[in-house]
């Protein structure tokens, strides 16, 4: 499932991608085979005389200069002024001028390279797409990115960047695609990134901290993944701004505290949602219910009390119901016999009574009778966690098999 999801998210990103390049009248001269696009020359400038591709040569040569490791040998063709050749280069017609070429695409996913991003790669300022999943890049994110004014999709998962959030890519005014998963990024997420009219946020598996942005409900993404950081505080109810575009939302190991909004359940078009391995109180939001598109819902691990109701389990589309290590005392209805509806669940580790592998009745009992009252809490999502006091930091935890958060090294690669 986890696979799927993630090569759905492929075919949705290259579909975008394909109608954007179309809108500016770029076309990625290749189709898409194992080994990536098929290179496009030109016949009316040489690179010699092309001024770009000079400007190219020069960027690319720099970052050959700054390459310590090639094992797979990516780089070892780089060599001379015909960019177009080099392997993981990928040329295209100009926008501006059909007839010269210009390097619209890198893509080195799966290169292991190790080395850093120097600052001449700001001269490529035709690049639409940069791939750079799965190497070892290091160090800081160069300003001079802030030059690619058409860059569409950015890939920088599994490699090792440090540093703060890289704020350069708030300044990109086309790009569609985010991922800067399992990196050493640091610092708070800038609210500005909530705002970018972008489709895919990936930022899980970094050491990001502070609180869990407010802003997040302003978010036109379809997909947002902050998993495996170390926030705080609460979901924001200004999460139901986003009922127009979200449709994956995993905040699992997050630090997540207070109660889940009920405005969780105005996101119409959900069809993922995780807040597993947190330290969410109160009962599941009734709202959800509402969610005729959630196929995955996952809640374990936090400390959710009340009913399990019978809504949620007849769902029309819910294939996965995680509801496990919490303190659940009651299920209603169909919600006693998922097998039924041929739904994977896990209800351990709850209160319900006669179902196997429960808490112990004192467990149980220290913790329903301190109910809590989600009307009566002011949770702000805000550094402090409102109400609900500072948030317990805790190592990440295994995700369930069921999660779409495949390491990059094991998702699908695309050009």
């Amino acid at each position: 499932m986890a696979s799927s999801l993630l090569y759905s998210i492929t075919i949705r990103s290259l579909l975008l991608l394909l109608l954007h390049l179309s809108s500016l009248s770029i076309y990625l001269a290749a189709k898409h085979n194992q080994h990536g696009y098929h290179r496009h020359r030109s016949h009316s400038h040489s690179p010699t005389s092309n001024q770009r591709l000079h400007q190219a040569y020069i960027g690319l040569q720099a970052w050959k200069r700054v390459i310590y490791s090639d094992p797979n040998n990516f780089t070892t063709n780089w060599v001379g002024p015909d960019v177009c050749s080099y392997t993981g280069i990928y040329c295209t017609a100009s926008i501006d001028d059909p007839k010269i070429s210009v390097v619209a695409g890198i893509d080195l996913n799966f290169a292991d390279i190790a080395g850093f991003l120097p600052i001449e790669l700001g001269l490529l300022t035709d690049l639409a797409l940069v791939h750079l999943n799965s190497n070892r890049f290091c160090g800081i994110i160069p300003q001079t990115l802030t030059n690619l004014s058409l860059l569409y999709e950015l890939d920088l998962s599994n490699n090792r960047f440090v540093g703060p959030f890289p704020s350069v890519v708030l300044s990109l005014p086309m790009l569609n695609y985010l991922d800067l998963r399992y990196n050493e990024f640091e610092g708070p997420l800038p609210p500005q990134l909530f705002q970018k009219n972008i489709d895919a946020i990936f930022v899980n598996n970094n050491r990001f901290t502070s609180a869990v942005p407010a802003f997040l409900g302003g978010t036109s993404a379809s997909v947002v993944v902050i998993a495996n950081n170390n926030l705080e505080g609460c979901l924001p109810p200004s999460i139901a701004n986003s009922a127009d575009s979200l449709e994956e939302l995993l905040l699992i190991n997050t630090s997540l505290t207070g109660c889940l909004p009920p405005e969780v359940g105005y996101l119409y078009k959900l069809k993922v949602l995780d807040v597993s391995y947190n330290k969410i109180v109160g009962p599941i939001p009734y709202s959800l219910s509402g969610l005729a598109h959630l196929e995955q819902l996952n809640l374990a691990h936090n400390l959710m009390t009340g009913i399990v109701p019978q809504g949620i389990c007849i769902l029309p589309n819910l294939a996965n119901f995680t509801f496990s290590y919490n303190f659940f005392c009651e299920e209603e209805g169909i919600c006693m016999n998922l097998t039924s509806k041929r739904i994977k669940y896990d209800d351990r580790r709850n209160c319900l009574p006669e179902k196997p592998f429960q808490r112990s009745q004192k467990e149980c009992n220290d913790t329903l009778e301190h109910p809590v009252d989600c009307f009566e809490q002011c949770c702000e999502g805000s550094a402090g966690g409102g109400a609900f006091g500072r948030a317990t930091t805790f190592a990440p935890a295994l995700v369930p098999v069921a999660t779409p958060l495949l390491p990059p090294s094991l998702a699908p690669s695309f050009p």
